[in-house]
């Protein structure tokens, strides 16, 4: 009698994200509130560019881009089904979302005009090879926008010390120095971060860089 296959365990991430799916949004709403405002400002679209959301997870982004920009052409990624499945309900069907990871984009080279990344990349394993890909799906010229967690924040030093302990989904949280570091070794000449706090505790950062045009 053959022996039945153990399901494959699941990565913590998606485990984790896969309980929250359903009350996301109305737990964090502030939050989500907040830093998809600051990354919309800073996004400086076209009207027709054709965009890519990184850990798009609920599709909050997503449905904000769609509003300011209905005829941007919009792409979202994310490693955990249950998240998506509350994105496609929100989303219009011309929202294109995939199921993958940040180390493995699952669309070909030079497909986006702008590639966005908000409150995802802390939980990124590999960082080096997530910007690879990033800048692999990138057009020439494209743009990299990458809003997250700031290290240089009190707040933020301490609930990274805390998730790393504590979060098996967590893997760590940048300052300003090291994300610019981890940009240019990456082969972006010239990186703009700025630092802000979205209330009297919290703070972010935006880290944004244009791939050569060659």
């Amino acid at each position: 009698m053959a022996k039945r296959r153990r399901p494959r365990a699941r990565a913590p991430i998606v485990e984790e994200y896969a309980r929250l799916a359903a009350d996301y949004e109305q737990k964090w709403s502030v939050y989500i509130e907040a830093t998809t405002e600051q990354t919309l400002a800073r996004l400086q679209l076209r009207p027709d560019d054709r965009v890519l959301d990184i850990g798009c997870g609920t599709g909050a982004l997503l449905d904000r881009l769609t509003r300011a920009h209905p005829l941007a052409r919009l792409a979202g990624v994310d490693p955990v089904p249950e998240m998506l499945s509350v994105a496609r309900r929100r989303l219009a069907e011309s929202v294109e979302l995939r199921e993958g990871w940040a180390e493995r984009l699952p669309f070909e080279a030079q497909q986006f005009d702008v590639v966005v990344s908000c409150n995802a990349f802390h939980y990124i394993r590999q960082p080096v090879e997530a910007l690879r890909e990033m800048d692999r799906v990138l057009r020439p010229g494209g743009r990299l926008i990458i809003t997250d967690w700031c290290d240089d924040y009190l707040a933020c030093r301490l609930c990274d010390l805390y998730l790393r302990w504590f979060s098996r989904a967590h893997f760590k949280t940048y300052g300003a120095r090291e994300c610019a570091r981890l940009l240019e070794e990456n082969g972006h000449a010239h990186v703009d971060i700025e630092r802000y706090k979205i209330n009297w505790l919290w703070g972010l950062m935006t880290a944004s860089a244009t791939k050569d045009a060659v």
